[in-house]
């Protein structure tokens, strides 16, 4: 039989090892899945399954130093889940019962206490037996703060299981931003990252959540995933019907033949491991020094990191031999040999043939050789499907001028005294900006004052927004832009008696909308408020970063930090706040469901205001963050080609968040046996985020700024992105304290 493409080059440039263990952990694993019933009667599985699966083959590759015991435990976790996915499948997905998936999934959790002395509920099947043993081998070793991020990633793995029992024959192809995050959802490479800190070391808790973690984490797992789908394709795909598959989305969206479609799902997979590169050169020795890691620190991060390395690498040569995969002409991955190299122990991990090869090289020397103010032409501005009715506030005319009165206040129209970057803005700008107009769209039923508040917000952020390319950006200086930001952070803290006194106009206006916003929070509200900000903040220096190396982000890292410079974050939390007490769980708006409809929604909107903007951005501003420009740099494509992938793009984001509405909020209600209550007020929240959505667009539509003969005046690098759509809906349904 004809395999339906043939097999791109792999970008591999460090070649697998194999754990000498291996025939121990075989032995083990047979003997503890027999022992916990998961063989013989089981229903699921016989010897000859866990035969043929041989996942010690798969632990010994992508674990390679461990000692024997540490082997044969991580093998034992990956029996267990695996024969979870098939146990589950046998009791619930065949027959879709629904409650009963849900008894199932929530008694789970009780097997994962962070104190064992708490003991376990008595196990009823093997998949809670299976998973009591674990839990009680494995945390011995490991911090609290482990035990939670591993339960918690467990417990996402494991309950993403009703996301693909709700979607079972629902015919429908993801578009490749819901494909790269629902695939980290059931995919499990997120998980498996938990038992590589078991494995090689345990990240410290104090910068397990900073973003060179996160983004080690996520392009990790997102090259697992996408080599999984090429290599599976034939048979899921094919054979099997799969619809979640990288080829399969490619190949629909892109509506190319499958061989393109499995060449730039490849692309994807070697831009995804040079994110991984990038972050582990440059942004963690950024991060030992900005966080002071003493060296034991820093040696259990890198350690970490070579950790996802090996399974990256292990992960690839399981591929290559397993009988489950289409590799019979796959090119192997060898260490190239020349005369000038060094040889010997340790040496034979480098494959320069891989790192070399044309495609891989050809990426990375796009990503970072642009050159900045090419000549673009007026941006072309497509039809935007736009499902959500406008409608605006009667209080724009009172929210416009106060809003200009409160930036002239904050010393934000002229030039202060010491800060010459200051000088970016004046009445007739900020006039044409009219971010009231924004306001009024995204948030029509405020009252006048809330309404003034939110306009606020856009302008100060906005301005900020402005200030760091021109100040930072342009001079090449991320020392002071650190320092800029670390003062800005010092104007938002929990407690308003310890906040820092102002002394730049940007500082004046975060101090005072801090204040305004948050009076009226408990100190948990404001503490979640206040991580949202920080996240934004901290999201413009990697703008910066970028900017002073000429770097076009990688899609994927473009995509998720545009949330955070959009301020969607920070947008949800303040939204949330107006339906507190109303019957909503916490978990509820942790869900997948509702992560993915925020974020479907938030990326239409960020499409929209770069589609406007290109002209601003990459022929005025010289700016290395616009989408279609990120789309033109991976594809090696021009604007007209890759406008058309980013509108389609937009849409299909916005029908996502359709589809989401109609079909997967009804099933989270009743999953969550919600109230009428609890029901209204999460409709009242999708309210919201449309009018949000129908507001940003019209502002876009109405306000001077976009066309060409807007661009006269502005000065060299002035970003003039809307921070109307930069900050999202942060500003949108601010409550004013009561």
């Amino acid at each position: 039989m004809t395999q339906p493409f043939q097999l791109p080059d792999f970008y591999v440039p460090y070649p697998a090892r194999l754990n000498p263990h291996l025939e121990d952990a075989r032995v083990h694993t047979k003997r503890w899945a027999r022992d916990l019933q998961m063989l013989e009667g089981s229903g699921v599985w016989e010897e000859h399954d866990l035969d043929s699966h041989d996942y010690a083959l798969l632990c010994a590759y992508t674990h390679p130093d461990c000692d024997a015991e540490a082997l044969s435990l991580v093998t034992d976790w990956y029996v267990w889940v695996f024969f979870f996915d098939d146990h589950f499948l046998e009791m619930f997905k065949r027959s879709q019962d629904r409650d009963g998936a849900k008894a199932y999934l929530d008694r789970l959790a009780a097997f994962m206490p962070m104190d064992l002395a708490e003991g376990f509920p008595e196990a009823t099947n093997p998949v809670e037996a299976g998973l009591a043993d674990l839990w009680a081998r494995t945390v011995p070793a490991m911090s609290l703060d482990w035990r939670e991020r591993f339960s918690l990633s467990t417990r996402n793995l494991l309950n993403e299981s009703m996301w693909e029992l709700a979607n079972i024959n629902i015919g429908r192809v993801a578009n490749p931003l819901e494909y790269i995050e629902m695939r980290r959802k059931v995919g499990g490479a997120p998980w498996s990252a938990g038992l590589i800190e078991y494995v090689s070391a345990e990240v410290p808790a104090r910068v397990a959540h900073a973003r060179p973690l996160q983004v080690l984490r996520d392009a990790f797992s997102d090259a697992v995933h996408i080599r999984n789908d090429i290599f599976s394709y034939e048979r899921e795909v094919a054979d099997e019907g799969e619809l979640s598959n990288a080829i399969l989305v490619l190949e629909t969206f892109l509506g190319c033949t499958t061989q393109e479609a499995a060449e730039a799902s490849n692309d994807l997979l070697t831009s995804r491991l040079q994110q991984f590169e990038q972050t582990a050169l440059a942004e963690l020795p950024q991060l030992f020094a900005d966080r002071a890691m003493d060296p034991a620190e820093i040696a259990a991060v890198l350690a970490y990191a070579k950790g996802l390395q090996d399974w990256q690498s292990g992960g690839h040569e399981w591929h290559m031999v397993s009988s489950r995969y289409m590799n019979k002409e796959a090119k192997a991955t060898a260490p190239l040999t020349l005369p000038f190299l060094p040889s010997g122990l340790g040496t034979t991990a480098l494959d320069l043939g891989s790192v070399f090869a044309r495609r891989s090289v050809e990426l990375r020397r796009r990503s970072f050789t642009h050159v900045p103010f090419q000549r673009t032409g007026p941006s072309v501005i497509p039809d935007v499907y736009m499902p959500h009715p406008l409608a605006l506030s009667p209080h724009l005319a009172h929210a416009r001028e106060e809003s200009v009165a409160w930036c002239r206040r904050m010393g934000m129209l002229d030039p202060q005294p010491g800060d010459p970057g200051s000088a970016i803005w004046n009445e007739q700008k900020l006039r044409g900006f009219d971010f009231a107009v924004c306001s009024a769209g995204i948030d029509p039923d405020a009252t006048a004052d809330a309404l003034f508040l939110n306009a606020c917000w856009l302008s100060w952020g906005t301005y900020g927004d402005d200030y760091y390319p021109v100040v930072f950006g342009q001079a090449g200086d991320l020392a002071a832009a650190k320092a800029t930001t670390a003062r800005l952070i010092a104007m938002i803290p929990v407690d308003h008696a310890e906040q820092a006194v102002p002394v730049t106009a940007m500082e004046r206006g975060l101090a005072d909308l801090w204040v305004r916003t948050s009076a009226g929070m408990s100190a948990q509200a404001r503490t979640e408020f206040r991580a949202t900000l920080v996240t934004m903040l901290e999201s413009w220096l990697w703008e910066v970063d970028n900017q002073v190396h000429h770097r076009i982000p990688d899609p994927v890292d473009y995509a998720e930090m545009r949330r955070n410079t959009f301020g969607s974050h920070l947008t949800m939390y303040l939204c949330r706040l107006g339906h507190q007490g109303r019957g909503i769980p916490e978990d509820i708006y942790a869900s997948g469901t509702i992560r993915s409809l925020e974020n479907a929604v938030a990326d239409a909107a960020c499409m929209i205001n770069d589609i406007f903007s290109y002209q601003k951005e990459v022929e005025v501003e010289g700016e290395v963050h616009n989408y279609v420009l990120v789309t033109q740099n991976f594809f090696d494509i021009g604007y007209p080609e890759a406008l058309h992938i980013c509108h389609a793009l937009m849409t299909q984001r916005t029908e996502e968040f359709e589809h989401i509405v109609a079909t997967q909020l009804p099933v989270l209600y009743d999953d969550w046996k919600l109230g009428a209550e609890a029901r209204a007020a999460l409709d009242a929240y999708v309210g919201e985020l449309q009018d949000w959505h129908a507001g940003i667009l019209n502002w876009h539509r109405k306000i001077a700024r976009y066309r060409p003969q807007d661009l006269n005046g502005l000065p060299d690098g002035l970003s003039t992105r809307v921070w109307g759509a930069d900050f999202g809906m942060a500003a949108a349904r601010i409550a004013l304290p009561s």
